[in-house]
């Protein structure tokens, strides 16, 4: 790729954090980065007049290409990148001859478990947390725990030495409840660590606001060091609150599954080995979004792994399958052993999946411009309107009226998935005499609409390839009795709302819903248009609500008629100026006579 490519590439990624790897010619990653915002870190890389450095320039002289991974923060970002440095070893990172990395915190399976910190994960059966940010805090959270929870941070191994020995100096000073002692049980031991467990997940409000309480009495009876003993141990706890998903120690040899199906269907694969994302794979696929995901899923993975030898003992997969058992054998027989299909609803497996999710999506807006967008929303809202075009223009109405009078109309039109502005149209209702009825209204200015088009009005050309109705079944009735009565066949649509005043679903006359939901950019598009509807009706009302009140209050005065209303109002501003002006400045406007009806009507004389 030019340097032109790569900026135009790197200015289509996402503000959001995450790792850049920059290849070479023949696909060797050359340096790995992290970035809190990933559009503005590679973009600089790539901008005409940048200052860098001998190396860098070096570096960037060599890139091909780039690819990013996008995650939730920058601990994250950092996690991943120290991963990635060491897993392809690039010529332009800072190598450490050392293999030190996070560590993580292992529960042993057995009567009496234990915890220890370790550097990675291994399939062994037993549980994993973290990785966390160094190994001293990890330690030192450890040890918190321990001491909170009073559980032993000795040497001894449970059930072997119980009752051989007398308890240790921890028991003596109250950090340790001896469960070297025989009437401690192994029931107790247990549900502290449970609680313990609790803190490594992160729930850890409970523990930290014991403690808390501890360490302000411990403060006002004056036992200062106790107190700050305390805050050490809730400053421990709380290190662990640093969450992640780019090491998941759930996933030890696991490939995770994101898909995004929209204007263009992408999906992203997270491969993670021994706990670690070590690499991320994101391609397009010809699909539609009204394609059940489950079916598009299955063929994606028996295409996806068909050709592979090696496979990954666990595949996290956002939905369920229906050929989820036959696909589960056909992998194993290949791999050579078993492999597993999960759907994950909830901890630290759903976790990911929402990461690799973003991936996806990320991928294929960065590869869909603005109007490939609009042209794949309008075919998807086609088909879910069964017409055999996409529409091209819409056309939408609303009422609005206040208290029964200033009843008005609103036409607002799109042309694809933009407002055409120079077409949008406002009607004042004229046949309900200040009685407020929709039903009529609506029938009202679509006969008004619709004569304007026979009678070869330009503002009114052409006809709209769909009408949109704010609005129910009835409201949509009511279009197309209006439409059929001068010989028009218009698709006609009401679009109903839910309890937040939201466009849920569209409606056709004759009572069948269709939902928007499942498809975001149709959602999104059809509400667009039913609140510049709305916001169009209302600012129309309000304004002829304004010039209703004005111009009674103002006719009512004798020898004012509408040239002088006019004329005052467009001087004054206001009914409340014209209220409270001199009689002077009122006979600046309007003759001497008109000027002191106007002036006595605001200021009646008291009879005496």
């Amino acid at each position: 790729m030019t340097r032109g490519e790569l900026l135009e590439k790197a200015n289509s990624l996402p503000l959001a954090p995450g790792v850049y790897l920059m290849h070479a010619k023949d696909g060797t990653v050359i340096y790995v980065g992290k970035a809190k915002k990933l559009k503005n870190r590679v973009s600089q890389y790539f901008q005409a007049g940048r200052g860098h450095n001998l190396k860098t320039h070096i570096m960037v002289d060599q890139v091909d290409d780039f690819e990013t991974i996008i995650v939730g923060s920058e601990f994250e970002a950092l996690v991943l990148e120290n991963a990635l440095i060491k897993q392809h070893m690039p010529r332009y990172n800072i190598l450490l001859k050392d293999d030190k990395g996070y560590p993580f915190v292992r529960l042993s399976r057995e009567a009496y478990p234990r915890f220890t910190m370790v550097s990675r994960v291994q399939s062994d059966g037993a549980r994993y947390f973290g990785p966390y940010g160094g190994r001293f805090e990890t330690r030192a959270a450890l040890d918190a725990i321990a001491g909170a929870l009073r559980l032993p941070a000795c040497r001894k191994k449970f059930p072997r030495d119980i009752g051989k020995e007398r308890p240790c100096l921890n028991y003596h000073m109250g950090r340790c409840d001896g469960f070297c002692r025989p009437e401690m049980t192994a029931e107790e031991y247990n549900r502290r660590m449970d609680m313990a467990v609790k803190i490594l997940e992160g729930r850890t409000k409970l523990v930290t606001a014991e403690l808390e309480r501890d360490m302000e009495q411990a403060a006002e009876e004056l036992r200062f060091e106790e107190a700050a003993a305390l805050r050490d141990r809730i400053q421990a706890i709380q290190v662990l609150g640093k969450r992640q998903k780019v090491i998941a120690a759930v996933c030890a040899d696991t490939d995770v599954w994101g898909m995004y199906l929209e204007s263009k269907c992408c999906y992203a694969v997270l491969h993670y080995q021994e706990g670690q994302l070590t690499g991320r794979e994101a391609e397009l696929f010809a699909a539609s979004a009204l394609d059940d995901p489950g079916e598009i899923l299955s063929a994606l993975l028996l295409q996806y792994y068909g050709g592979r030898s090696v496979l990954p003992r666990e595949i996290c997969i956002p939905v369920a399958i229906e050929d989820q058992e036959v696909l589960e054998q056909l992998l194993a027989e290949k791999a050579g052993h078993k492999v597993a299909l999960r759907v994950p609803q909830r901890g630290e497996r759903a976790q990911v999946l929402a990461m690799a999710a973003d991936n996806a999506r990320e991928e294929a807006e960065r590869q869909t411009t603005q109007a490939e967008r609009a042209d794949k929303t309008l075919e998807l809202l086609g088909r879910m309107m069964d017409l055999e075009e996409p529409p091209e223009w819409l056309e939408s109405y609303d009422i609005s009226n206040t208290g029964g009078e200033d009843i008005v109309a609103s036409m607002v039109v799109f042309h694809g998935s933009k407002p055409a502005k120079d077409r949008y149209r406002r009607f004042r209702i004229k046949e309900l005499n200040g009685r407020p009825d929709d039903y009529r209204s609506m029938e009202e200015v679509l006969t008004r609409r619709f004569t304007h088009y026979m009678e070869k009005d330009k503002k009114f050309m052409p006809l709209p390839d769909v009408l949109l109705i704010d609005g129910g079944e009835q409201h949509a009735k009511v279009a197309r009795r209006v439409s059929e009565r001068f010989g028009l066949a218009i698709p006609i649509f009401g679009m109903v709302k839910d309890d937040r005043h939201r466009t849920r679903a569209l409606v056709t006359p004759d009572g069948r819903e269709i939902g928007i939901q499942a498809s975001q950019a149709v959602f999104s598009l059809i509400g667009r248009i039913q609140e510049e509807t709305h916001r169009f009706a209302i600012t129309y009302n309000r304004q002829s609500h304004g010039k209703t009140v004005r111009g009674s209050t103002l006719d009512d005065i004798p020898g004012v008629g509408e040239a002088r209303r006019v004329a005052l109002l467009k001087h004054f501003k206001s009914l409340k100026a014209i209220r409270e002006a001199a009689l002077e400045e009122l006979q600046a406007v309007v003759p001497r006579n008109a000027a002191q009806a106007v002036y006595e009507h605001f200021h009646p004389r008291q009879e005496e």
